[in-house]
């Protein structure tokens, strides 16, 4: 936002200071303005409903348009309009818009004001009929087999299980544990068990699995609730399971991408399977009673294991990425910058291959498989896991499930989702 002084005022100013000695400052002149959506999540039935508007303190004219440009999450554009402004000095002005004829989808828009003094752009997006959106991509024949066989080779490994008490990092009433254990490939991975001090021997414990973004190292996480145990997750290459693999952040997800049965996700995913194997190792936690939690990277994860490992019951996967990974190429930049170089570097690979690999390892694919109660949430600005790829992942699950969505957020989630968590896994789990 960008204020100028005019020439008079500044004029006035100096003169003054010349005859009086006193420094006298002019008041900033400026633009201010305020796009209001006609819709709580921006998601609309037909007709996308807006009203900008502009308030100025200038004492001169603010003279020239308000424009809107619609696009596809892929840039393509889809509608325009503009309006001719002419806002009088200090005064205001509002300005309605509405943007038809969209078939069913997410779209992006920028609400752009170019006047006298002041030019900026405000972005937004908007869903319509989301309800409808699918995916133009099936999952592989195979794509059962090839998690059954992944799974079938987990199974072969000796889990040898292994748990430190760590009494230093004990508080808020919380015994606070490293766990070990070896997963797909003989890896050994890590991560930290919290569980509520208790008198009472024969408690059970609830269990939450959180799960980690991208390159996120977990450690103990203590939460409040005295019914919960906490086991977060350091899946291979992440955190504190960088024995084997430690990489660069953009190096990871290009890791073994060539052979489907290589890939660094296929071992993450397992890694994720595994710590189910401890939970149900452990007397004192609920074998019925277990939630897999993240977002982003560990909202990917979250899917993904609870579709593959049905012992999960209650899923909680917020801006999920690697959604519809066929289309998701052409809205986002990353992964597929890090992964374009990659397949630069080896000769005889090609980007097609890559994306029937990254077929195997697309959440909406596992989406379409589960069965356990599943929270979504969605950033409508996400620019790593965009509204499409979440709706299409969303609607395909089959089992019962509630969308949050967060009209003004990119990738992130804001505290209702949260709340609602805890509410529903509380109600799921009969936590009363």
């Amino acid at each position: 936002m960008m204020a100028k002084f005019t020439n008079k005022i500044l004029v006035m100013a100096i003169a003054l200071v010349m005859l009086t000695g006193v420094h006298v400052f002019a008041q900033e002149e400026t633009v201010t303005t305020e796009l209001t959506t006609h819709s709580s999540d921006a998601i609309f039935s037909s007709t996308a409903s807006y009203t900008f508007s502009v308030q100025s303190t200038y004492n001169t004219p603010q003279v020239g348009s308000v424009k809107y440009v619609v696009t596809t999450e892929a840039g393509k554009k889809m509608k325009s309009d503009s309006v001719h402004v002419n806002i009088g000095p200090r005064s205001s002005a509002s300005y309605s818009f509405d943007i038809s004829g969209l078939q069913s989808g997410f779209y992006k828009v920028n609400f752009m004001i170019n006047v006298s003094d002041y030019d900026d752009t405000t972005r937004r997006a908007f869903g319509i009929r989301p309800h409808e959106v699918r995916s133009q991509h099936a999952k592989p024949s195979d794509f059962e087999k090839f998690w059954n066989n992944t799974k079938a080779e987990l199974a072969k490994v000796d889990p040898e299980f292994t748990v430190t008490e760590m009494p230093d990092s004990s508080k808020d009433n919380r015994n606070v544990y490293l766990v070990e254990m070896k997963s797909l490939g003989g890896m050994t991975i890590r991560g930290w068990l919290t569980e509520p001090k208790t008198t009472n021997k024969k408690k059970k414990f609830a269990v939450m699995l959180a799960l980690p973004g991208y390159q996120v190292n977990l450690m103990p996480l203590y939460g409040v609730d005295p019914d919960i145990a906490i086991l977060s997750l350091n899946i291979r290459g992440q955190g504190n399971s960088r024995d084997v693999i430690n990489v660069r952040k953009e190096t990871y997800i290009t890791l073994g991408i060539e052979d489907k049965n290589k890939y660094v996700l296929r071992g993450a995913i397992m890694d994720c399977v595994r710590a189910v194997d401890f939970i149900y190792t452990r007397p004192e936690l609920r074998h019925d009673n277990i939630i897999a939690v993240g977002g982003s990277l560990g909202g990917f994860l979250a899917i993904a294991t609870s579709s593959v490992d049905k012992r999960i019951n209650f899923c909680s996967a917020a801006n999920p990425i690697l959604s519809d990974v066929r289309d998701l190429q052409y809205e986002v930049d990353w992964p597929f910058i890090d992964i374009k170089k990659y397949v630069n570097t080896r000769p005889g690979l090609t980007y097609e291959h890559v994306l029937n690999n990254l077929d195997y390892f697309d959440s909406k694919n596992f989406a379409s498989t589960l069965q356990c109660r599943t929270l979504v949430g969605m950033g409508m600005l996400d620019n790593i896991a965009p509204p499409n790829t979440v709706q299409i992942l969303y609607n395909g699950i089959p089992a019962d499930k509630h969308l949050i969505i967060f009209r003004d957020l990119a990738h992130e989630i804001g505290k209702k989702y949260v709340v609602y968590e805890g509410r529903w896994m509380r109600d799921t789990f009969a936590l009363f």
